[in-house]
């Protein structure tokens, strides 16, 4: 099965008992079985196995003709956790459509919050998603959900059947967790663990098979409930990065996410097909790779000599910065000057400024207040051009400094700082000096 990475919602086949299914939202050919996967797995037993798990987990269950009927009493209660963007709503999506094929009866919660903020925007936005949702949003928006329910949390005590998508995915904490906890005391009862849970949580335990869990303030929890595993991922399986290794042909690999023995099973395949180094640094480990021969650069005469005429001439312990523009043609790289480039490219120069307001407690005239930030730089920095222009501005190197009187405060100067982004550092320096105040003036 092929999937694509147009939009995370998109519609699903799937097939229950034999019987072919599909989602009631504009299906195309038998070929566009998607959800948000940018690999080729089997969504379609995911799907499949899915609804497998859900329905057939309640007993007293049965097939009669093309209905599903659920003996009511004594039916099991089935906790799905799940983050709230993503997958929850691919989920909803593949229950809805089911419940609604079977007419099934059992409800169907999620758990307010974020997930019901995500699924409202999913509906405002419905113009964003895939081209086949778009076409029939008008007859039916997909995340109108009809068979599924904000949960509250006094359901979690209902003797009733129901399934439940509730925060956070790993049961680490939240309302997923606080679900769990009553019900797992209940061997009819099922938690499906819908993809990967980080080693220290709950999720990851009883997927390791614990059923005795020591809670908070030292509680033991015996889980009873029976616990399932599908891979309902949006990432890649080992399959799909093996084709996207093979695609992209690196010289090397480098592996950051995941189990270890997983990562290291990965590590000495790509290792042994595509015959490139293959690397998985631990947490905090730095790892060193060799690079390919230097790529070399020309530089054009003018901005060299330009560099030279300054008299710095660059040291092998203290390298000289060397600014310029880097023009690429034809698989050759050349660093002219930003003149030459703009001329060669046919551009026109464009100037960013930046302008910082700082006020100043000074009741003096402009010009008294300026002339005082002037003698105030000049015998700050030594090492820079400070002038004092005769419309009264003060500048250091490109920097222009100005004083206007404040609009209600006459008490209150407000200095106008203005730098280009060459002068970032120079500028940002400036700023917070003058926000320090000007020194008192001898009396």
């Amino acid at each position: 099965m092929k999937g694509y990475p147009e939009h995370p919602m998109a519609p699903a086949v799937y097939s229950w008992l034999g019987t072919r299914l599909c989602a009631g939202w504009g299906l195309g050919h038998a070929s566009d079985w998607t959800l948000p996967l940018t690999t080729e797995i089997s969504q379609h037993s995911l799907s499949k196995r899915h609804n497998e798990q859900v329905v057939t987990c309640y007993a007293g269950c049965g097939w009669h003709g093309q209905g599903l009927h659920l003996s009511w009493p004594h039916l099991p209660q089935v906790l799905i956790p799940v983050f709230a963007l993503g997958r929850a709503q691919e989920l909803c999506i593949l229950l809805e459509t089911f419940w609604e094929r079977m007419n099934l009866k059992v409800p169907i919660y999620f758990s307010t919050g974020l997930t019901e903020k995500a699924n409202h925007y999913y509906k405002l936005f419905i113009t964003w998603t895939n081209q086949k949702i778009r076409k029939t949003f008008v007859q039916r928006n997909m995340f109108e959900f009809k068979h599924i329910k904000a949960f509250d949390r006094a359901f979690a005590d209902n003797p009733g059947p129901m399934v439940v998508f509730a925060t956070p995915g790993m049961l680490h904490a939240g309302q997923s967790l606080q679900i769990f906890r009553k019900w797992a005391g209940n061997e009819k009862n099922m938690v499906i663990m819908p993809g990967y849970c980080v080693q220290g949580t709950v999720g990851h335990k009883i997927l390791s098979g614990q059923r005795k869990l020591e809670m908070e303030g030292r509680q033991v929890l015996e889980v009873k409930m029976q616990v399932e595993y599908m891979s309902f991922s949006a990432h890649a399986d080992a399959k799909g990065i093996m084709q996207l290794v093979g695609q992209a042909e690196p010289e090397r690999v480098l592996l950051v996410h995941g189990e270890a023995k997983k990562m290291e099973f990965l590590r000495q395949k790509i290792e042994q097909e595509f015959r490139v180094s293959c690397y998985m640094p631990a947490n905090g480990e730095t790892v060193t790779l060799p690079t390919s021969p230097s790529i070399p650069v020309g530089i054009s005469l003018g901005l060299l000599k330009r560099e030279m005429a300054q008299g710095l001439l660059p040291e092998a312990k203290k390298p000289r910065l060397l600014h310029g523009t880097l023009i690429m043609k034809d698989s050759s790289f050349r660093l002219v000057s930003s003149e030459q480039a703009l001329k060669e490219l046919g551009l026109a120069e464009h100037q960013l400024r930046f302008t910082c307001r700082v006020h100043l407690q000074d009741a003096r005239k402009e010009q008294e207040t300026a002339l005082r930030v002037y003698s105030h730089l000049k015998s700050t920095l030594k090492d820079h051009c400070v002038q004092h222009l005769p419309d009264g501005s003060v500048t250091v190197e490109s920097i222009l400094i100005q004083a206007a009187a404040h609009s209600e405060d006459p008490g209150t100067k407000v200095l106008l700082v203005s730098w280009t982004y060459q002068d970032e550092e120079l500028g940002s320096f400036l700023t917070a000096l003058l926000k320090k105040g000007l020194p008192q003036a001898p009396s």
